[in-house]
């Protein structure tokens, strides 16, 4: 299974990525994970994403294109995988679809999790006070938000033109979203 994840900022994507992949013994690809990771361990690439990152804008396409390139190319990947946070441009899709091209395989599905905006900043905000997350704040996340829906959501569209997309309400207690993830896939496969 090949799988996009997608859906703004908060709408619990990293949380539905895990038990997803899991499901299918596949690895989540995040790249605010390898970000996060690369900022807390003061990599060169930690410091440059970190400026972009506090500001709420999106790490450049070259640097996260070779990162995800780098990734998918690892053998837990070969059999499939889950990218949550990529692509997030038009660019991007245009790098991915080479990527898979090259190794001749294609995408299954690209789930979209759809979500409250105003539900999302107070999610947001939750968990920046519980996670102690210093990027989460106010003003960044509806930044976030306004980035997501200018550059992202066009990527929708585009998918949903090559019929990969399945949209599911990531509102509600988590179990009840995966379950409704889990169907919307299953009826996919039909």
């Amino acid at each position: 299974m090949r799988i996009i994840l997608m859906g703004p900022p908060g709408a619990g994507k990293g949380t539905q990525a895990k038990v997803i992949a899991n499901h299918f013994g596949i690895p989540a690809i995040s790249t605010g994970d390898i970000f996060r990771a690369n900022v807390a361990g003061e990599t060169p690439l930690g410091v440059e994403a970190k400026r972009y990152m506090d500001a709420g804008e999106y790490v450049p396409d070259e640097v996260t294109n070779a990162m995800v390139r780098d990734r998918l190319a690892e053998d837990d990947a070969k059999p499939g995988f889950l990218l949550d946070g990529y692509p997030r441009t038009l660019a991007q899709v245009t790098e991915l679809d080479g990527m898979l091209a090259a190794t001749d395989v294609s995408l299954d599905a690209v789930v979209v999790l759809t979500a409250d905006q105003d539900e999302l900043v107070s999610r947001l905000l939750q968990r920046a006070h519980t996670e102690g997350r210093a990027d989460d704040t106010e003003d960044v996340i509806r930044r976030r938000q306004e980035v997501y829906t200018e550059e992202t959501a066009p990527l929708i569209e585009v998918y949903g033109e090559r019929g990969l997309v399945t949209e599911v309400d990531g509102m509600g207690e988590i179990d009840a979203v995966t379950h409704r993830v889990f169907d919307a896939l299953e009826n996919r496969a039909g």
